[in-house]
């Protein structure tokens, strides 16, 4: 890895009880860069960890902001609507 990337520990319960790491996610140059395995046989499963992720940021801005959960997550929230009737390409 370049000495320039700062990459996250792993989960504490992963690292104790083994996983399989099924998303990685970086922003380079101010864009997102995703690398991820399908892991899941029903695509829906995506939706239920993507909504974990969006609480578990919003909890993080919480933390380090002024921002309520419930504020954060729904700007979040809203983000993610916007983005799901804007016209997208998939790279």
């Amino acid at each position: 890895m370049s000495a320039n990337f700062a990459e996250l520990a792993a989960p504490p319960d992963a690292l104790e009880q083994g996983g399989v790491e099924v998303l990685r996610a970086a922003v380079v140059d101010g864009a997102v860069s995703v690398a991820l395995r399908r892991s899941f046989d029903d695509p829906a499963t995506w939706g239920r960890l993507l909504v974990d992720l969006a609480r578990q940021a919003a909890h993080a801005y919480a933390v380090d902001t002024d921002m309520s959960v419930d504020e954060a997550f729904e700007r979040i929230r809203a983000a993610i609507e916007a983005e799901c009737l804007a016209p997208g390409e998939f790279n």
